[in-house]
């Protein structure tokens, strides 16, 4: 016998298909609630309180994934707006400014006439590429493979002008690996993400040394409890490696979970902030 809340997962699950299918229509939330059979109000409390985020939200998220794909084609803003959906440029526009905190225009540039220095350095957990721009850090990431760790980079800004050079900044970030924070020059971070993906870098950051939180936490912390999974996805895009301490983030259940540069270095990292931060408090 199926309990209500298999039921309501069931809807739910029937709901994202049907907004997968039906995406380039725009279709309101009237319709989709119609379509899973419940009134709007229950089907928006519902679908948020399962995914995470408003359906209109989960809406704007699936046009602009697609919005996306056709531009890297090459296709001009008018086609990117019609393909997907949308009555026009200007709402495309509204879209990437809302989800991307970019304009379509410069997420089809891929980041061209922006120049990133680069380099390698060798840190207490392995070799590390660390980039920077004119406005600060752009992109660390542990370089076990110093080829995959630059593609990782590139990925983010295709037709940006690279130099494999060291600069002050790139020398300031990597001092956290000597110093504790507090005691470091200003480290300016220039970062390309989502404003949802923003605040939960933002909330990172406010972790102290030697300070664990769990994926739950960060949601209450950003006002948005029931996004468990959405943060996590958040910390996994995490382009700035050990600066945003998505390493401080583990279960609930107290294991410490997956990381994107090896779940051993993760439990080695912690570790090692543990007794610092120990030895700063004696």
């Amino acid at each position: 016998m199926e309990t209500a809340e298999h039921l309501n997962y069931y809807r739910i699950a029937e709901a994202i298909n049907y907004l997968k299918d039906n995406f380039k229509r725009q279709p309101d939330l009237d319709e989709v609630a119609q379509s899973i059979h419940l009134s709007p109000y229950h089907f928006q409390r519902m679908f948020t309180q399962w995914a995470g985020i408003s359906p209109k939200k989960f809406l704007q998220y699936l046009s602009i994934d697609h919005a996306k794909q056709v531009l890297k084609q090459q296709a001009s803003l008018s086609d990117a707006a019609y393909d997907t959906g949308l009555s026009g440029t200007s709402r495309l526009h509204d879209l990437f400014v809302n989800i991307e905190g970019m304009t379509p225009a410069e997420y089809k540039n891929g980041g061209k006439a922006l120049h990133i220095n680069f380099s390698y350095a060798e840190t207490t957990f392995g070799n590390m590429l660390v980039a920077s721009t004119h406005k600060g850090i752009c992109y660390m990431a542990f370089a076990d493979d110093k080829d995959e760790a630059f593609d990782g980079l590139y990925d983010l800004f295709p037709y940006a002008a690279y130099y494999q050079l060291t600069d002050t900044l790139q020398q300031n970030a990597l001092q956290i690996f000597r110093h504790d924070w507090s005691h470091l020059p200003q480290i300016k971070l220039h970062l390309k993400g989502t404003p949802f993906q923003l605040k939960v870098w933002e909330t990172l950051l406010k972790i102290p040394l030697g300070g664990l939180n769990t994926y739950q936490a960060v949601a209450q912390q950003i006002h948005m409890p029931l996004a468990s999974r959405a943060v996590g996805s958040a910390i996994g895009a995490n382009p700035v490696a050990f600066l945003i301490p998505c390493h401080r983030v583990i279960k609930s259940t107290g294991h410490t979970g997956q990381y994107h540069w090896g779940s051993k270095r993760k439990t080695a990292i912690i570790g090692w902030e543990a007794a610092r931060a120990g030895s700063n408090q004696q």
